[in-house]
């Protein structure tokens, strides 16, 4: 564990990023995420990425200042033309954050991976964590669910619709919805990427202190997701995830298997989930909703401590 009166997020929390104040008025806002292809497209590959990681910054309510790449090429089995796409991809999305590319490092490896080192500022007194979440407040998803899925689907050349709409999810960055969120009382802030919704769920009750409700028929889901989960296309990532939350996490008899399945799925460059009063939920939804986030949903409410399903618990009806 790492003290230091500067250091205003750590890694204590599990939150997406790291923060550092410099000054009354200015934090430092830090992350770094990288990976191996979801798509055959090395130029779609270097957009997703670069969203992902950029995600890390919005979810701390921050702004986006430097990128730099991080890269692992086989160069001796893959023509350079592929780097250059994927790094081409990479650059497009961060001009679109209005960051700047400061610089990276490339390392010979037998598979492709990429992904960013971001730095980020905001105001110290505006910083949204994951440890925010208060009983009586309620969960709103910016991004629909099924991304692992759907690239699962992809792999055996299944559900190209709803494949498409994966890719439109993952390159789409978060910025727009941290935008819109900022005009609202959010008092905790998360993005669903790998753990899964609940797992990243699981992360801001934890922290939080509190447990959580959450609604399966209110699930925003990509186009075929449901089908593909139905017909046992779900990445071992899911399963990985359903069992580390096995001891947290109950389901209603109503909620069939594949949609529990998506509830695990692991996301790339997912949504932002919100925890917010019940007051502005709604109205934060239909904010959303006119500035194109359009799959934005209410999908849960935070419980009291120790009431209902307990502290620290996770149920979805």
């Amino acid at each position: 564990m790492v003290n230091h009166p500067n250091l205003l997020v750590g890694i204590q929390s599990s939150d997406d990023a790291g923060v550092y104040k410099l000054n009354d008025d200015t934090a430092l806002v830090q992350t770094v995420d990288f990976f191996t292809p979801i798509v055959d497209d090395p130029y779609l590959f270097g957009q997703i990425a670069a969203a992902n990681s950029l995600s890390d910054i919005y979810a701390m309510g921050a702004k986006p200042l430097t990128a730099m790449n991080i890269v692992a090429f086989p160069i001796c089995s893959l023509p350079g033309d592929v780097l250059r796409d994927i790094l081409r991809g990479g650059l497009d999305k961060i001009n679109e954050a209005e960051a700047v590319m400061v610089g990276g490092h490339t390392v010979d490896d037998t598979e492709p991976k990429y992904g960013l080192s971001v730095t980020g500022l905001v105001h110290p007194d505006r910083v949204w964590t994951n440890a925010g979440a208060k009983p009586g407040d309620h969960l709103v998803l910016t991004k629909a669910l099924g991304t692992g899925i759907l690239a699962t689907a992809a792999r055996v050349g299944l559900f190209e619709a709803g494949v498409q709409a994966a890719v439109n999810s993952m390159v789409l960055l978060n910025r727009t919805a941290a935008q819109v969120a900022s005009n609202y009382g959010i008092h905790a802030c998360t993005d669903i990427t790998g753990f899964g919704l609940l797992g990243h769920v699981y992360e801001m009750v934890a922290a939080s202190g509190v447990s959580v409700e959450i609604y399966s028929t209110g699930l925003p889901l990509l186009p075929a997701a449901a089908e593909a989960a139905g017909m046992g296309l779900v990445p071992g990532g899911a399963y990985a995830n359903r069992e580390y939350l096995n001891n947290v996490v109950s389901f209603s008899e109503a909620v069939p298997a594949n949609i529990q399945d998506i509830c695990f799925d692991p996301q790339t460059s997912g949504g932002l989930l919100f925890s917010l009063p019940d007051t502005e939920a709604g109205e934060l939804v239909e904010a959303l909703k006119a500035a194109g986030i359009t799959r934005a949903a209410k999908i849960g409410k935070v419980t009291s401590i120790g009431i209902e399903i307990g502290e620290g618990n996770i149920y979805v009806r």
